[in-house]
């Protein structure tokens, strides 16, 4: 009898220890302002890589205060000219004035070419915009390059004019 009172004590008293009310979790770091939150980004299912999410309400403010967001290229080519420069010049100012947005420049190729020829091609129209960017002052840190070649074509058809829209690089905002 005296050994079964033992074990039931026993059983007692782990079971109000393990009823004890325990001390709640608290986060260490209370929560800030919003803009310390870290940028949302969602991570592509197939690759997964983490891509950038696109902002509609800052791309259209870009677009209103620097004139435009793309810049056009020649045939086969990927150097600036003097207008691609003053709208990527009018793009930096915005930037600057906008430390907490990013942007992604999308460099596009026409239809014309093989597929590995006009991505590398997409590839140096937005490493020249980037540079371009750079060299006015917008950190690098907030600037990715992507090319798109010839697979994401603004106008569809097989003319001049519709190539000309389709060698471009664009400034996407992004966070």
């Amino acid at each position: 009898m005296r050994k079964s009172l033992t074990i039931g004590v026993a059983v007692l008293a782990i079971a109000a220890t393990s009823c004890a009310r325990r001390a709640p979790v608290v986060d260490p770091i209370p929560p800030g302002p919003t803009e310390n939150i870290p940028p949302a980004q969602e991570v592509n299912p197939v690759t997964g890589d983490v891509e950038p999410i696109e902002l509609p309400a800052a791309q259209a403010d870009l677009v209103a205060k620097a004139g435009s967001d793309t810049v056009y290229f020649g045939t086969d080519e990927y150097n600036l000219d003097d207008a691609s420069r003053a709208t990527l010049a009018a793009q930096a100012r915005w930037l600057l004035a906008n430390p907490n947005v990013r942007a992604s420049i999308e460099g596009h190729a026409d239809e014309r070419g093989t597929r590995e020829y006009n991505l590398a091609l997409g590839e140096r129209r937005a490493n020249a915009a980037r540079d371009f960017l750079v060299q006015q002052g917008v950190p690098l840190a907030r600037l990715l390059t992507v090319s798109w070649g010839k697979e994401r074509p603004v106008a569809q058809g097989s003319n001049e004019q519709a190539w000309a829209q389709n060698r471009r690089a664009v400034t996407v905002v992004v966070r």
